[in-house]
């Protein structure tokens, strides 16, 4: 299975002529591109980064076999097209795009006291590669390839550590870095690595490329 790296937190999945697309949000610049070179969304939450919902009403509209899943208060909005939407929770395992989706996760992770907590789902693709959305859910299955936030208001360094540490992944890829400059990046990968406080290195894949996983 190849992965694609979108800016932020958006990610192509393409295997055997299946093509999935995780969490176009408004900060992938080319997700308009991105959604019509797939055959089905995911999406984790309802936030505006991981979900540009007049891209995806646009998209549901204009192309019919399109198929999107997620969080019921993602998806619910468009109850009108049930054979288009489907709404997916923890436990759930879905068939999308010929691909093997397991669902894992309930809740956002916590961003401060006054800001209510919204559903966020992560997606366990192939038995492979887990999606946490906005969330250090550890899913109760082995993660070849674990996708890990770096930046966020949300997100904590010693956190996140304790969040590889647990789910122990094989490999390790950054998303939802829009907030960090190249320095700050270079910084969270010199702590997520053996020779500091993970025992798998934090792959930093330029926007654009193509890896295998």
């Amino acid at each position: 299975m190849q992965l694609i790296k979108h800016a932020h937190a958006c990610v192509s999945l393409v295997g055997d002529g299946a093509r999935i697309v995780i969490d176009p949000g408004t900060f992938t610049p080319d997700a308009k591109e991105v959604v019509a070179a797939a055959e089905a969304v995911l999406i984790t939450h309802e936030h505006f980064d991981h979900f540009d919902e007049d891209l995806i009403a646009r998209s549901l509209e204009e192309r019919p076999e399109l198929r999107v899943y997620g969080p019921s208060s993602v998806v619910g909005r468009w109850s009108a097209r049930r054979g288009q939407v489907t709404a997916v929770e923890a436990g759930d395992r879905v068939t999308v795009a010929g691909l093997d989706v397991a669902v894992f996760g309930d809740l956002h992770a916590a961003i401060h006291r006054d800001i209510p907590h919204v559903a966020n789902v992560g997606y366990l693709v192939e038995g492979r590669l887990y999606h946490p959305g906005d969330a250090y859910h550890v899913p109760a299955a082995p993660v070849d390839t674990l996708l890990l936030p770096t930046s966020g208001p949300w997100t904590k360094l010693g956190e996140a550590v304790d969040y590889v540490r647990d789910v122990a992944p094989k490999r390790l890829v950054q998303i939802h870095e829009i907030m960090l400059s190249p320095t700050g990046q270079q910084a969270m990968a010199r702590f997520l690595s053996p020779e500091a406080l993970t025992e798998v290195p934090l792959t930093l894949v330029p926007v654009g490329d193509t890896i295998t996983v």
